[in-house]
């Protein structure tokens, strides 16, 4: 735990890292997984209380731990159950099972495992596809989704079964690094590690069905976009910089703008994608981190997982050649800093417009793998390679934003 952005921790260096972080929807929890395979749930209380204490660093009492368990396995996402806040779910990249824990019970073992139907190679031999991102259906406990290594997303129903009732495929055999339902969880969202970004509609066709069959069911997207291509359309970027595909560490659904997805790439790129006519309108641009020195091999142990904050359109991101955050402003019109349509010149000088919010850039003590900002507060926590967590105050206009929202 530390609070003091300027500290300096003398710490082994380590590769475990913070992998996922996720709140609960009430801010109640925190539940934090590590590449070594530890699964915690902190109090968020007791977080935000050592972060006021007067010690610029102290370590968190463990045995405070509403849950604090080692799986003997990589693990690199953690979500809650949206429509079940009792239970939390793990995946990795390194085993084709989803485990689901109740943090009612005290136990180290997981009340229920989902799994995946192995592949075989041409020598008969089984093959498990890791899983890299999970998300629950919100209207129903026992429905859940998680995309694989191979451009696959697997639909479970549990009520059915614990292996998947649904296979949404790509047409490329390519890793789907992120995941997002939109609002009405008619519309699941993959991106992909080839820098493209899916869409699979699940509420017509054979899926309307699919969850009441017992036959396994193959849908492809209805729709797929190349980010590569949507970010040559964007005049001023593409004057200024080579464009290729990028892989895409993350994408991000903004909660007080369901149209906007945001994404963020391995060179640390960010971005919003309008779901409604599939343009980019936003982008962030960073310079690379070879141009500080940094060793960009330290940074593919670790997809870097940002977080909206819940009211005003702020994107929280941990940076990929400096220790610390960008607060990107992706407010959804032109007055945003990172509008592609952004002009200084002409920006109106109201009162009102005075209080919108800059990019703005927090230094950090140690780099940043992983964000979760507080649903109500908008407090950020932010998980690093150490496995530090960084308890982190917001500048005072992004306070006055969540304020009058």
């Amino acid at each position: 735990m530390v609070n003091d952005a300027n500290v300096d921790l003398q710490v082994p260096s380590r590769k475990e890292g913070i992998s996922g972080l996720e709140f609960d929807t009430k801010g109640i929890y925190l539940a934090s997984v590590t590449k070594s395979g530890c699964l915690t749930v902190h109090d968020f209380e007791t977080l935000y209380y050592l972060s006021h204490s007067q010690s610029s660093c102290l370590l968190e009492d463990e045995t405070k731990h509403l849950v604090h368990l080692t799986t003997h396995q990589q693990l690199d996402v953690v979500r809650w159950n949206i429509a079940n806040q009792d239970e939390v779910a793990c995946a990795s990249m390194q085993s084709n099972k989803i485990l689901l824990f109740d943090i009612g019970y005290i136990s180290s073992e997981p009340v229920e495992v989902l799994k995946t139907r192995p592949t075989f190679t041409v020598h008969g031999s089984e093959v498990y596809n890791g899983l890299s991102d999970i998300a629950f259906i919100s209207s129903d406990k026992s429905r859940l989704l998680a995309s694989d290594l191979y451009g696959v997303i697997y639909v479970w129903d549990r009520r059915m079964s614990d292996h998947p009732c649904l296979e949404l495929t790509t047409n490329l055999r390519s890793t789907l690094n992120s995941i997002q339902l939109n609002v009405e969880d008619r519309i699941v969202y993959g991106a992909s590690k080839q820098g493209i970004i899916y869409a699979w509609d699940l509420r017509g066709g054979r899926t309307s069905i699919a969850f009441q069959s017992h036959k396994e069911v193959y849908y492809p997207p209805v729709t797929s976009v190349k980010l590569a291509q949507m970010l040559e359309k964007i005049t001023s970027l593409k004057a200024q910089s080579d464009i290729y595909s990028k892989e895409i560490h993350s994408i991000d659904l903004d909660p007080s703008c369901p149209y906007q997805l945001a994404f963020h790439l391995d060179d640390g790129w960010s971005g919003v994608l309008n779901i409604y006519n599939f343009q980019v309108t936003h982008m962030h641009c960073p310079p690379p981190a070879w141009l500080h020195g940094k060793d960009m091999s330290t940074n593919s142990l670790h997809l870097r997982k940002p977080a909206w904050l819940g009211t005003c359109s702020i994107y929280a991101v941990g940076s990929s050649s400096d220790d610390g955050i960008h607060l990107l402003d992706f407010y959804p019109d032109s007055t945003s800093a990172c509008h592609v349509d952004f002009n200084e010149e002409t920006k109106s000088i109201s009162e009102e417009e005075n209080q919108r919010v800059l990019n703005k850039f927090i230094p950090l003590s140690k780099g940043v793998t992983a964000c979760a900002a507080h649903p109500l507060n908008g407090t950020i926590i932010a998980g690093t390679k150490v496995c530090f967590f960084l308890v982190l105050p917001l500048p005072m206009r992004i306070k006055f934003l969540l304020e009058i929202k």
